[in-house]
């Protein structure tokens, strides 16, 4: 089934616009009611959102559409993703839905769902929503009378939040002398990262604090690591960190101001990990998206590395295959399946901050482990996404690139997710030879593909 409505993460758009319109909303809380409702006991759908303007209306929207399939709804108001995750397993709840569009500018929003074990669904599941929400199938299923649901609050969930977060930081360990630049990008953290840190022991030093609903990720936030990387240098502080708007993101600065990215934190976390004998399988999960460097890094420690396609919830698919308990992106999305189901920023800037803190060591002193490869990446707009495999001259030189790189390099060509984009990303020894034979296939892509 060809997907009308779920990108690679959820539903996203311009809030307001087809798909993400308040309508939508209430046919997909139907259709999320419909499918996570048990034969018997209570029907519970927690939903949460970021600081977004339009969450309210989506909101409302969701939570008419659930009621309407007789569920109850439990809302929690703005929270970071990952700790409506935790809320929906802990409330055992039939499932979680996050209103958020993540780093994206404040008029977009999205919708992304979670099972009642906190894991994002599989395509099969979305699929399935997807035909329901674009059916008439549920018209004649509404209950009525008692059988309605009924809508609640839960006024503690910021506080439930934070207790699991500091649980998961060490007990012998305490944040005492830590100064922490912090910029929660005006989105769902703003609370409850600074209080966190701060309950731990660290200095706070926090911007991003004060959403009005249309300044989430406005030049703050993950996408701007700049801005922490400034607040650093300013306040002297021994690390930055900045979160996107739903903060299962993170992108730490060191004590310089230089951003250090996911690879570096899957590193330094994994070889700890494997140190301590703690990393399951001695894997790191990855996709296909991160720096060889940190293949070179693991495995000379013993360890392996094990790569998916590009998205978190495929890194967590891959390690509850395999039984692994550390993965992520270059993007700065970390799970801990340790502590948490899904991607969870704050929890990836403890579990750093715990390394620091047991070997005594600045995070640019840590991040030495691993030693980034030189890549690139350029992207080519596309009228239509061929089949790249039936393009001979294309298919014949990604052939010529990667016998030339051997073992010292990579080649990815793939279509975006979201964007109507040919992404070409290279990786070796010499990156003016891997700009050359970049721009060799952009040309090659731009006679075929525009």
């Amino acid at each position: 089934m060809e997907r009308k409505l779920f990108g690679t993460d959820g539903i996203r758009g311009i809030a307001n616009t087809e798909p993400m319109t308040g309508e939508m909303a209430m046919r997909l809380g139907r259709a999320i009611a419909f499918l996570f409702k048990k034969a018997k006991g209570q029907h519970r759908i927690v939903v949460g959102k970021d600081t977004r303007l339009s969450g309210y209306m989506l909101e409302t929207a969701l939570a008419s559409g659930i009621c309407s399939m007789g569920a109850d709804v439990w809302l929690v108001g703005p929270l970071p993703t990952p700790g409506i995750a935790f809320i929906t397993t802990s409330m055992r709840a039939n499932a979680g839905v996050v209103i958020s569009a993540s780093h994206n500018p404040y008029y977009d929003n999205g919708i992304k769902i979670f099972s009642r074990e906190g894991f994002k669904l599989p395509d099969e599941l979305e699929a399935q929503i997807e035909e329901l929400v674009l059916s008439d199938h549920l018209q004649s299923l509404r209950p009525t009378a008692s059988e309605v649901g009924k809508a609640h609050r839960i006024d503690d969930a910021v506080g439930r939040y934070v207790v699991f977060l500091k649980n998961t930081f060490p007990k012998d360990l305490t944040l005492d002398g830590v100064r922490i630049a912090l910029d929660c990008a005006n989105g769902a953290a703003y609370r409850v990262a600074p209080t966190v840190f701060e309950e731990l022991g660290a200095e706070v030093i926090p911007i991003g604090i004060e959403p009005n609903g249309e300044n989430i990720n406005a030049q703050c936030g993950a996408l701007y690591p700049e801005t922490v990387s400034r607040l650093v240098i300013e306040k002297k502080a021994d690390l930055g960190i900045s979160l996107d708007g739903d903060a299962d993101r993170i992108i730490f600065v060191d004590r310089h101001g230089k951003q250090v990215d996911g690879d570096k934190i899957l590193a330094i976390c994994g070889l700890q990990m494997l140190k301590e004998g703690r990393l399951k399988g001695g894997t790191v999960v990855t996709t296909v998206m991160s720096n060889l460097g940190l293949d070179r890094a693991i495995k000379k420690a013993g360890g392996k590395v094990i790569r998916t396609q590009v998205g978190d919830r495929y890194v967590v698919e891959e390690m509850l295959r395999g039984n692994y308990n550390l993965g992520g992106e270059p993007s700065g999305h970390t799970i801990f399946l340790d502590y948490n189901t899904t991607c969870d920023g704050i929890l990836t800037a403890l579990q750093t901050l715990a390394i620091m803190k047991r070997e005594e060591k600045d995070l640019d002193e840590l991040a030495k482990v691993m030693e980034s490869l030189p890549q690139v990446l350029y992207n080519v707009e596309v009228k239509e996404k061929k089949n790249l495999s039936e393009i001979p001259e294309i298919k014949k030189k990604t052939e010529e690139i990667e016998k030339s790189l051997g073992e010292s390099g990579r080649l990815l060509v793939r279509y975006s997710g979201t964007e109507p984009l040919l992404r070409i990303m290279l990786e070796g020894e010499d990156e003016e030879r891997l700009h050359q034979y970049a721009q060799e296939l952009v040309e090659i892509a731009q006679r075929y593909l525009q």
